[in-house]
């Protein structure tokens, strides 16, 4: 049986970027750090040649009261785990199932419900994204298009400045941009919500600035710290996250969207048949 234990790791990545030099000195020791040992704030002052204030401000910027809490919470993260892995394929599984444990500390059940709803009651839903987060896109169109949504992906730069122009109050625009810095997907996301949309971004980069026209930002691990990162999809994590709206969606009246489902299916057998 796997375990899944809720980690400050992801939050830590989640606001590395908008860290000062100091915190991200302190943030890469508490991503990095293998042992539970002795985290006191004037042990980890001393290694760090940090101060003690420091720590205390970067706990609260990671949404701590305090560095006490934060430790108290990081200390948690400590599981036994196999230190000898030698095998590739397991290392590769292993930095999978990491990410996996990530996706479970940062997904919010009631923000994937509320998504749902903005998905049910708009007339129009846009997704965007550039590169393998546009596949991700392409991806959630083709599976949601066949359970009767209105939906559009858009990867084209130039399409997503024109249609942002169309946006209203009818329409949902849920953006995918792991770095959260993606200029047309910001740009889109940004002219929609001035239009009066319901807008989504789906990120590994939680930037205050964003929640100025984002009514969601749902937060997927980074691969930035992981061991193997590097040879993991970057796709991986917001198709993880869309698997999870999609089991929420299907869930309202599933038996409808089931029906629905099968007869794109058929049409799709039927069609592939006369072609024949």
């Amino acid at each position: 049986m796997v375990y899944y234990i809720k980690s400050v790791v992801e939050i830590i990545e989640s606001k590395y970027e908008d860290f000062t030099a100091v915190e991200r000195t302190i943030g890469d020791f508490f991503i990095h750090n293998e042992e539970n040992k002795n985290l006191s704030s004037k042990e980890i002052s001393k290694k760090l040649f940090v101060s003690e204030a420091s720590l205390s401000r970067f706990a609260q910027k990671c949404g701590f009261r305090g560095y006490r809490e934060f430790i108290y919470q990081y200390s948690q993260n400590f599981v036994e785990k196999q230190e000898y892995i030698t095998d590739k394929v397991s290392q590769i599984l292993k930095t999978y199932q990491e990410l996996l444990n990530k996706t479970y500390s940062l997904v919010d059940e009631n923000q994937l419900d509320r998504i749902v709803k903005y998905i049910e009651k708009k007339d129009k839903v846009f997704v965007c994204g550039k590169g393998s987060s546009g596949l991700a896109a392409n991806e959630m169109e083709l599976r949601f298009m066949r359970i009767g949504v209105n939906i559009d992906s858009i990867t084209d730069s130039d399409q997503m400045k024109m249609r942002s122009v169309f946006q209203d109050k009818k329409d949902l625009v849920i953006g995918m941009s792991l770095s959260a810095s993606t200029e047309d997907i910001i740009y889109f996301l940004e002219k929609a919500h001035k239009k009066g949309a319901r807008t989504v971004l789906i990120t590994s980069q939680l930037k205050e600035d964003h929640k100025k026209f984002c009514d969601e930002i749902v937060l997927v691990p980074s691969l930035r710290h992981l061991n193997h990162g590097n040879v993991i999809s970057p796709q991986f994590p917001i198709s993880l996250m869309v698997d999870l709206i999609y089991a929420h969606y299907v869930r309202q009246n599933s038996k409808e969207k089931e029906q629905m489902h099968g007869d794109t299916l058929k049409a799709l057998g039927n069609a592939i048949e006369e072609e024949r």
